[in-house]
C-alpha cells in the first residue's frame, strides 16, 4: 500500500498495489508532482530499495522540487505515514475478518474516507530536542502524539 498523507491537513490518500517496486514508486512521485505543481515538496520515506533504484535517482534529478528525506534505521516512528499505518492497523485492520484481499482493501478505503471527513493534522507533543536524542541508531522510545 502506499500513502500520501499531507501533515499539514491529515488528509490521506491511498493505493493498494499488489507490488512495491521502482516503478510504482514512480508512478506515485509523478502522481505527487502532479498534484501540487509549481511547489517545492519534501517527501519523507524508509530506507527500502525501491526508494533509493537508479530510476528513481534520476527521474528525482530532473525533479529537483521534489526532495526525499529517509527516516533513519529503525526510526519509523519518526515517519507519519508509519504512525497512520499503526492507527489503521488498530482501528480497523486487526480485529477484522476478511475472506478476500479484496475485502480488506475495500475495510481500508472505507476507514481512510472516515479518516479524512474528520483528518486533523498528527502534532508531536515533545519538543523537537527530545525527539532528535532519541534519532540515534540503537535509540528506542514511544511518543504520545495527537
Amino acid at each position: 500500500m502506499q500513502l500520501r498523507l499531507e501533515v499539514a491537513t491529515g488528509r490521506v490518500e491511498q493505493a493498494c498495489l499488489p507490488r512495491h517496486r521502482h516503478q510504482e514508486f514512480l508512478r506515485f512521485l509523478k502522481q505527487v508532482a502532479k498534484a501540487y505543481p509549481r511547489r517545492k515538496l519534501h517527501l519523507v520515506v524508509d530506507n527500502y530499495a525501491t526508494h533509493k533504484h537508479p530510476a528513481v535517482k534520476a527521474w528525482l534529478a530532473r525533479n529537483p522540487r521534489i526532495t526525499l528525506h529517509f527516516t533513519p534505521t529503525s526510526g519509523s516512528w519518526l515517519n507519519m505515514v508509519e504512525v497512520f499505518f499503526g492507527v489503521i492497523t488498530r482501528q480497523a485492520i486487526r480485529h477484522g475478518s476478511f475472506g478476500s484481499v479484496r475485502e480488506l482493501i475495500g475495510a481500508i478505503g472505507r476507514f481512510i474516507d472516515g479518516w479524512n471527513e474528520r483528518c486533523h493534522p498528527f502534532i508531536w507533543t515533545k519538543p523537537a530536542d527530545h525527539l532528535l536524542n532519541h534519532c540515534r541508531p540503537g535509540q528506542r522510545t514511544s511518543f504520545t502524539r495527537h
